[in-house]
């Protein structure tokens, strides 16, 4: 049976959670997205294993071994190119975007540090119910503030496709995913980050016809590359244990 409440002591840190894990993090990927396509902004997530290393390192003093400052180097150089060539290739500004995504990669991989820092060992179910379901509340409420939706308006697929985000797309996923970590180590489950741009990219070209340049897609190579270094070198031994952060979303 578990508790939808943190252990005493770490409540506050709960709605940290809802705050800083949720809602600010969710509504910079929201405000990114209306700039920059599903594909982009999936290849500025799979950096997220790099976020984590960076924060590990600032936040938690671990030492990076040299493959993980192969594979942080390669990925960022990579990241660079690729933000690079699509902003160049495109008529419109992708900056505003760009950087409410790579904002919210970052808080997110500061929370992960800080739930590593503080010990928080709470099951998924414990971690994600009421901080999530705050956040929801709590980003409505500001969405019926500030927007003034009309009801009236709604189409019948908008309301099935936010249907589909928070039950299967929100919810399934994020119980399949930790699911997976059960039958599979924590390196095993983070190769997620590596697959998922794959599939987004390819998943817009073939839907919405829109594909990045080919300059982009070379680069895709050395940043998979860059991210399979940073995550592999965590399963290495070394003399200082190695946290696993990417284990906790």
């Amino acid at each position: 049976k578990k508790t939808l409440l943190f252990p005493p002591g770490q409540r506050l840190f709960q709605f940290v959670i809802c705050i800083f894990y949720f809602c600010i993090p969710f509504s910079l990927m929201i405000y990114g997205e209306t700039y920059v396509n599903s594909g982009l902004a999936a290849i500025i997530f799979a950096n997220m294993p790099v976020a984590v290393l960076i924060a590990s390192v600032l936040f938690l003093n671990e030492k990076a071994k040299l493959m993980q400052i192969a594979g942080l180097t390669i990925a960022i150089t990579a990241l660079t190119g690729i933000l690079l060539e699509e902003t160049n290739t495109s008529t419109e500004s992708h900056w505003q975007g760009i950087t409410a995504l790579i904002s919210a990669v970052l808080i997110h991989a500061i929370i992960y540090t800080q739930c590593k820092k503080r010990s928080c060992t709470v099951s998924v179910i414990t971690f994600n119910a009421l901080p999530c379901l705050l956040a929801g509340l709590i980003l409505s409420a500001t969405g019926w503030f500030f927007e003034r939706p009309q009801v009236s308006t709604f189409s019948v697929h908008s309301i099935l496709a936010t249907l589909y985000l928070g039950a299967f797309a929100g919810v399934f996923g994020i119980l399949c995913y930790f699911a997976l970590q059960q039958k599979a180590n924590a390196f095993q489950a983070s190769l997620v980050f590596l697959i998922f741009p794959l599939i987004a990219v390819s998943l817009e070209d073939y839907i919405y016809g829109y594909a990045i340049s080919t300059h982009s897609m070379l680069l895709i190579i050395p940043l998979v590359i860059g991210i399979f270094l940073t995550l592999v070198a965590r399963n290495i031994p070394v003399t200082s244990r190695c946290r696993d952060n990417s284990s906790q979303k």
